[in-house]
C-alpha cells in the first residue's frame, strides 16, 4: 500500500493509486465581524467614493452614511441598510467623528446602539474590534494600559512590558475606539477618559512618556437610557462626548422591517428557513412588544399595564430566531404561533408575580377578541398554563 502523501492547503492524497483531493478550509465565524460580514459592500463604496475623506478615513462621511443606511451606487451594486431610522441621526453621528468631539450614542436597550458602533468603526477604520467592553469590574488598565508582569518583574517598566489597550492602539494608529455601556463603569474609570479625549494624549508615568493621537482617532461610547444613575457621566466627561439619541422605530412596519431583516441574516449563519415564511409571525411579535410597550393597543381604545422588561426591537429579534429554530428542528420550517409564544412570554414575564398578571389581562382582554389570531391566543394560553 502507497502511503498518502499531502501537499499544501488543497492536499491529493495518493493511495493505492488513487488521487483523493482534500481542501483545507477555517471554521466559519459563528458572527463575523461587520468589516468582514460586508467586506464585498465596503470594497465596493471604496472603488466609487471620490469625495473627501478625513485624515486615515477609509471612506468618506457620505459614504459612510451609505453603508449604514443603504443605496444602489452608480455600478448597480446594491448597499444594504445596517440602520432603519432618521438619515439625520446617522448624519449627525458621522460628522461627530470627523470632529475633535467624542460620539455618545444614548438609548433605551435594543435601539441598535452597539449594532451602529460596530458599523461605523468598520466603515471609517475598517477594524470594528478596538472595544472596551464596560462592567462594573472594568479597571483603568483596559481603558489606559496593563502590563506584561513577568517582563515588568525581570526588566522593570518599558515599552517591552507594558500592554496597550484598544483605546491606546486606537490613539496610536488612528483609528476609531468603542466603549460600550459606558455608565456601566465606575466613575472613577470613566474619568480616565477625560484626558484622552481633551488633550488627546494618554500619559505613561512610569516611562516618563506619552502615547498622543494622531488624526483619524476617536471614540464611540454606548449607554442606555435606563442606566442612568448607576454611573452617571461627570458633567467633565459628557462635556467631552456630543451626544446622539438613538430612539426606537416610529412605526410598526419599519420595526417590522429591522426585525425580518436582522433575522434574516442571523439565519443565514445559523442555516434556518427563510424569514418571507414566518412574516406574519413577525409582524404578530412585533404587535404584542409594541402594545406592552407603549400601553395601548393599536387602535387605542384599550389602554394596558406595561409589563418590567423592555420589549426591545433586539428582543423581538431574539424571540423570532428562537421560534424559526424551532420550526426548522421541530416543525416543517415554516414560522407559526407555537413556535413565538415560548420566547414572547420569556421577554414578557419577568416579574414571575406582576408580569405573569399583566400578560394574562393582554391575552384575554386583547390577543382574545382580535380577529385572525386565534391560534396565536391558543398558543400562548398554552404555553403560560
Amino acid at each position: 500500500m502507497v502511503p498518502c502523501k499531502v501537499m499544501g492547503e488543497t492536499r491529493q492524497a495518493a493511495c493505492e493509486g488513487e488521487t483523493v483531493t482534500v481542501t483545507n478550509s477555517a471554521p466559519a465565524a459563528l458572527r463575523p465581524h461587520a468589516e468582514d460580514a460586508f467586506a464585498e459592500e465596503l470594497k465596493a463604496l471604496a472603488a466609487v467614493d471620490d469625495r473627501p475623506r478625513p485624515e486615515r478615513w477609509r471612506l468618506s462621511p457620505w459614504a459612510v452614511a451609505t453603508y449604514l443606511l443603504g443605496g444602489t451606487l452608480p455600478d448597480g451594486t446594491v448597499i444594504s441598510p445596517k440602520y432603519v431610522g432618521p438619515r439625520r441621526i446617522v448624519e449627525v453621528a458621522v460628522t461627530t467623528l470627523a470632529t475633535d468631539r467624542a460620539l455618545l450614542l444614548l438609548g433605551v436597550p435594543g435601539t441598535a446602539k452597539t449594532w451602529v458602533s460596530e458599523h461605523l468603526a468598520a466603515a471609517v477604520s475598517g477594524d470594528s474590534t478596538l472595544l472596551v467592553q464596560g462592567t462594573a469590574g472594568t479597571a483603568e488598565e483596559a481603558i489606559r494600559y496593563g502590563w506584561n508582569y513577568a517582563r515588568l518583574l525581570a526588566n522593570g517598566p518599558s515599552r517591552e512590558a507594558l500592554v496597550p489597550s484598544p483605546v491606546m492602539r486606537a490613539m496610536a494608529d488612528g483609528m476609531i475606539a468603542r466603549v460600550e455601556e459606558l455608565t456601566r463603569i465606575p466613575a472613577d474609570v470613566q474619568d480616565t477618559l477625560i484626558t484622552i479625549l481633551s488633550e488627546k494624549t494618554l500619559p505613561i508615568p512610569e516611562l516618563g512618556e506619552e502615547v498622543q493621537a494622531v488624526r483619524g482617532f476617536n471614540l464611540i461610547a454606548t449607554a442606555n437610557d435606563r442606566d442612568k444613575g448607576v454611573n452617571e457621566l461627570s458633567s467633565a466627561l459628557r462635556r467631552r462626548f456630543n451626544t446622539v439619541v438613538l430612539p426606537l422605530p416610529e412605526t410598526p412596519e419599519a420595526e417590522v422591517e429591522i426585525v425580518a431583516r436582522r433575522v434574516e441574516q442571523i439565519g443565514r449563519s445559523l442555516d434556518l428557513p427563510a424569514v418571507p415564511d414566518g412574516i406574519d409571525e413577525i409582524r404578530r411579535v412585533v404587535t404584542v412588544f409594541r402594545e406592552l410597550r407603549d400601553g395601548v393597543t393599536t387602535d387605542g381604545r384599550t389602554r394596558l399595564k406595561s409589563p418590567s422588561g423592555t420589549l426591545s426591537t433586539a428582543e423581538a429579534i431574539s424571540v423570532v430566531t428562537g421560534g424559526l429554530a424551532l420550526a426548522a428542528h421541530f416543525g416543517d420550517g415554516v414560522l407559526r404561533a407555537g413556535d413565538v409564544a415560548a420566547g414572547i412570554l420569556g421577554a414578557v414575564v419577568r416579574d414571575p408575580a406582576a408580569d405573569r398578571v399583566i400578560w394574562q389581562e393582554y391575552l384575554e382582554a386583547v390577543v382574545r377578541e382580535r380577529e385572525g389570531w386565534k391560534d396565536f391566543y391558543r398558543a400562548c394560553r398554552e404555553v403560560s398554563a
